[in-house]
């Protein structure tokens, strides 16, 4: 009986330490005029995966991808820990993440991204402007993956070179962008939409977590980006902190979320071409196949050096966009926009519940703007396929403090359904250049204590 209880034992203990490691968290409870679910952190296993032990080297000209992805399916075979990407400049390509893995930067450690479009093939399921298609590869990208994240005092720089000249938008590009509309218009199979083509030149993200849960970005510099710099698209869950990011090239907004939720973004600084901080939720018929709203997120304590917009929700919101909350941010130089609500009459969706407040800025052209015929290029580039107007409802600023602007408010909602119950309280502005505000197809527009000055002036 003795030596059947020990040989039991022994089993028990063989398979337990086979059995894969169960996750743990630490949560992070988020205060917001809404409810909001705790933002799981995942704690990764104490075990570190270097990029030199695969390969990694920093002789000039080297590529390290195959050596960083290596050692990142080591890491996640292993049950998961951190990847180390140690001092010095580390020239690569794409790099695919895989679940429970940190990617680490330590102090001093620089990815160096390649901009040889023949380095992002072969294409992989992404996305573009709010349409999903086959692309060239995100410089950093996850595809359905869990627990996983960038973090150190390291940086991220994609060499420019090639990019840049595909901030253009020549023929061929717009014709591959009509192209794409037309076949996310008229449900033609992702799969069959291979935009890696000839001279399409759709840029790529620098980092996209597509059909993500648990993420993390923590503590590293970001300096420039082909295209959208920070893209979470259909995730469930994270947090994005203490990052540094610059990058003004075209279409450089800072971070998108989009039709994703339960998110945290603080502590950031960013430094813009385009928007800083951008809520979207898909474009027309994809937008409306995935059904996804973008919705609890929270953003505070940033602060925007320079940029388009503070805080943009749209034009990309077919899926709908609710429960956002910004607070306590500073604009250290400019803006276009505080806050800007764009949409149009192909977009559908709804915009409800958002909310600003806490917010010191110095110059922009409008503090609030609600702007429901935004179409950019797209307005004589493709047809309007169905019409769907979007629902807004619910847009509060408050406690807001501003140097100079052109105009404090300026709604233009749509004729065939007004938006309602836009509310702002305590703002108060040093200069109006042009008007106080404007306002058409609103219903219930509130404003307390508005001042010019240090003048209160009527409003509405």
């Amino acid at each position: 009986m003795r030596n059947y209880n020990l040989v039991a034992l022994l089993v028990v203990l063989i398979f337990s330490s086979c059995s894969p490691r169960p996750a743990s968290y630490k949560t992070t409870v988020v205060n917001a005029p809404f409810e909001m679910d705790a933002i799981k952190e995942y704690i990764f296993p104490d075990q570190d995966f270097f990029i030199t032990d695969y390969g990694a080297s920093t002789e000039e000209g080297f590529n390290n991808g195959a050596a960083i992805n290596q050692a990142i399916i080591a890491c996640s075979d292993a049950g998961g820990g951190r990847v180390i990407v140690p001092r010095g400049r580390w020239f690569t390509g794409p790099i695919h993440f895989r679940s429970n893995v940190n990617l680490h930067l330590m102090e001093n450690a620089e990815l160096q991204f390649s901009d040889n479009p023949i380095d992002y093939l072969p294409a992989v399921m992404t996305s573009w402007e709010g349409m999903e298609c086959y692309n060239y590869s995100p410089l950093l990208y996850a595809l359905e993956c869990e627990n996983i994240a960038i973090t150190g005092k390291g940086c991220l720089s994609p060499i420019m070179e090639t990019w840049t000249t595909w901030f253009k938008r020549p023929q061929t590009h717009l014709d591959a962008l009509a192209e794409l509309y037309t076949m996310a218009s008229t449900d033609v199979s992702v799969k069959e939409r291979q935009m890696a083509i000839g001279e399409n030149n759709l840029r790529p993200h620098l980092i996209q977590f597509n059909r993500c849960k648990n993420v993390l970005l923590d503590g590293f510099e970001i300096r420039e980006s082909p295209f959208w710099t920070i893209h979470m698209y259909l995730c469930d869950g994270g947090i994005v902190r203490n990052l540094d990011v610059k990058a003004h090239g075209h279409n450089n907004d800072g971070v998108d979320l989009e039709m994703s939720r339960n998110f945290l973004v603080e502590n950031c600084v960013f430094d813009q071409g385009d928007d800083a901080v951008v809520i979207k939720s898909g474009r027309n018929q994809d937008a409306w196949r995935l059904n996804t709203p973008c919705e609890n997120i929270v953003v505070r304590n940033c602060q925007i050096k320079k940029g388009h917009v503070l805080l943009g929700i749209g034009s990309e919101m077919s899926g709908g966009v609710r429960n956002v909350y910004m607070h306590d941010c500073v604009v250290l130089d400019s803006v276009f926009r505080l806050f800007f609500v764009k949409t149009n009459n192909r977009r559908g969706g709804f915009i409800e519940n958002i909310h600003m407040e806490n917010i010191k800025a110095r110059a922009m052209q409008r503090v609030l703007e609600v702007d429901t015929d935004v179409l950019y290029q797209w307005r004589d580039l493709v047809p309007t396929y169905e019409e769907r107007i979007t629902r807004i409802d619910g847009l509060h600023m408050s406690n807001i403090e501003c140097d100079r602007t052109e105009a404090i408010y300026d709604l233009k909602g749509n004729s065939k359904l007004p938006a309602n119950n836009v509310v702002m309280k305590n703002i108060s502005v040093g200069e109006v250049t042009q008007f106080i505000g404007k306002v058409d197809n609103v219903n219930n527009v509130q404003g307390e204590d508005i001042f010019v000055n240090g003048d209160k002036v009527p409003v509405f």
